[in-house]
């Protein structure tokens, strides 16, 4: 975690290894199947910090995740009228127990749903996930 003050390529990198090509990489090995069947979903996922960045401890964290964030709804835009849905879900809450005082808490049963919708509806290319 860096502050941006202290952002530097060193610990951004694995952030954006980890946040980033890991979607574009999965992606890019489903597509073609998707593509050929003109049907398919795909949702990626971030923390609330891809939208909203108001840790500044994270900052190196949050720009990896609004590097997804912005490549899945220009995915989504890309893919429009293919049959194929892109969304991306930012999830503002500590997942379970055990997370940092303060911080709101959610379970994945109560998260869940918000998948579903994007899965069922295709009508949008983001939701977020707020306690």
């Amino acid at each position: 975690m860096a502050a941006p003050s202290e952002v530097t390529v060193d610990n951004l990198q694995p952030q954006i290894e980890y946040n980033f090509y890991g979607a574009v990489a999965a992606a890019r090995a489903v597509l073609p199947a998707m593509r050929e069947a003109g049907a398919g979903t795909l949702l990626f996922t971030t923390g609330g910090g891809s939208v909203n960045p108001v840790v500044p401890m994270l900052a190196n964290v949050n720009a990896a995740a609004a590097a997804l964030r912005n490549w899945a709804i220009n995915l989504h835009n890309e893919l429009a009228g293919t049959g194929i849905h892109a969304a991306h879900v930012a999830i503002n809450v500590w997942i379970g127990d055990g997370g940092p005082e303060g911080i709101p808490t959610a379970t994945p049963e109560q998260i869940a749903p918000l998948y579903w919708d994007l899965r069922e509806n295709r009508d949008r290319s983001e939701a977020v996930f707020n306690a």
